[in-house]
């Protein structure tokens, strides 16, 4: 019988700490797009099994070492990266050492978004980590890709439209529901404990009661026909609360078993914390402030990404001329428009719709290789008009 998972695991031996990780590859149709945004966005995302909706397949962008938290866009390059010569001759070299440095320091950004990663139980959480993440390792390397960080910043900000958009109430509601048992559970945990405290406690006393050195001889044997009684009881209270103690880890078992089936993932008191809105924001508002480039929401990212983007389309080293670089003019002009840089978006509007023109004329013999071209034209003919309207004043 085949396998229903989305996913197929692919081994990769860490660049860095050479630990050998098992990623999730996503399947080719495990799930369908029902539309694109105008910034290329997944409008809507189903999945072939239901299970797996809460899953944004941006999670599996990235690839991170569960050792020392290297992270890198989980491609075919990545997986073979060991026959990669520019990368093992010209790369790892600089990144490594720069990346074991912070690795050794437990209060880095590396370490603390690093232990927060965990793709079952908050999967859009830890996508914009590691993210994050891989925009940070990028940025070791002696000459980090300027389209590469324009698209993980992108990315990230898809993935904050879509938690925003697609949030299910029903598994927010089911997620307070859970937590609010887990913390009956701990009341009851933490009352068992206070009583082990106290038999403790009540067993020194008894120690010392008994062995009171001023009681008179005569007192003392009377006293002392009842202390292995005394003895007997505090050890038939101890069985007791042994049975408890057993009961109370059962159903810690069973607790844990339950919120893997009804919440779809494991369950960590740590990434719960984070899972939580204003914490996570908390989170990643303190991580800003130790690096500048961490992002806390959809706009700063797509400011990110249009940084990038201009850098990578002033040197033109990484855009290939033609329909990359048609789309990447776009792409600067309707992000610009998103973050409000309506005249910046109306001089990149125009140099698309210029080039692509040309580049559609130029290649009118060849329609498969302007097909894109022609997609993107009319985008920002359509989201140039848009730009035009938002620019006038009310």
């Amino acid at each position: 019988m085949a396998s229903d998972s989305p996913f197929i695991l692919t081994k990769v031996e860490c660049p860095i700490c050479k630990t050998v990780n098992e990623f999730e590859v996503i399947k080719v149709g495990s799930y369908t797009e029902e539309g694109r945004d105008s910034d290329f966005c997944p409008q809507n995302i189903r999945w072939r099994s239901p299970r797996y909706q809460a899953y944004n397949p941006l999670l599996f962008f990235t690839a991170a070492c569960s050792n020392c938290y290297y992270t890198r866009e989980l491609t075919n390059q990545f997986k073979d990266w060991k026959n990669d010569n520019n990368f093992r001759t010209y790369r790892l070299k600089a990144i490594k050492q720069k990346h074991l440095e912070q690795f050794s320091n437990p209060d880095s950004v590396l370490n603390q978004m690093g232990k927060m990663l965990n793709n079952n139980r908050h999967p859009n959480e830890t996508a914009v980590l590691k993210l994050h993440l891989t925009i940070f390792d990028e940025l070791l390397a002696e000459h980090p890709g300027d389209l590469d960080l324009g698209r993980f910043y992108l990315r990230i900000g898809w993935v904050f439209r879509s938690m925003e958009k697609f949030e299910d109430p029903n598994r927010s509601l089911l997620n307070g529901l859970v937590y609010d048992l887990e913390n009956k559970y701990r009341a009851i945990k933490s009352a068992a404990e206070n009583v082990g405290s106290e038999i403790d406690a009540f067993t020194e006393e008894l120690k010392t009661h008994f062995d009171a050195k001023q009681v008179p001889a005569e007192i003392k044997s009377d006293m002392l026909a009842y202390r292995e009684r005394y003895e007997r009881e505090v050890e038939t209270l101890r069985g007791g609360l042994n049975n408890v103690n057993g009961n109370l880890d059962t159903l810690k078992e069973l607790f844990d078993e339950y919120k893997v089936s009804v919440l779809g993932g494991e369950q960590d008191d740590e990434v719960k914390n984070i899972g939580c809105e204003n914490t996570y924001l908390a989170f990643l508002q303190n991580m800003k402030q130790k690096w500048d480039g961490v992002v806390t929401n959809e706009m700063e990212a797509l400011e990110k990404a249009v940084y990038y983007y201009k850098l990578a389309f002033a040197n033109g080293r990484d855009i290939l001329p033609g329909n990359q670089q048609i789309q990447a003019s776009y792409l600067i002009a309707e992000l610009s428009r998103r973050i409000g840089d309506y005249d910046e978006a109306k001089q990149y509007f125009t140099s698309t719709i210029k080039t692509g023109q040309e580049f559609i004329y130029q290649n009118r013999n060849n329609q498969s290789r302007t097909v894109l071209a022609r997609k993107i034209l009319e985008l920002a003919i359509e989201q140039g008009r848009a730009n035009l309207k938002a620019s006038k004043p009310a």
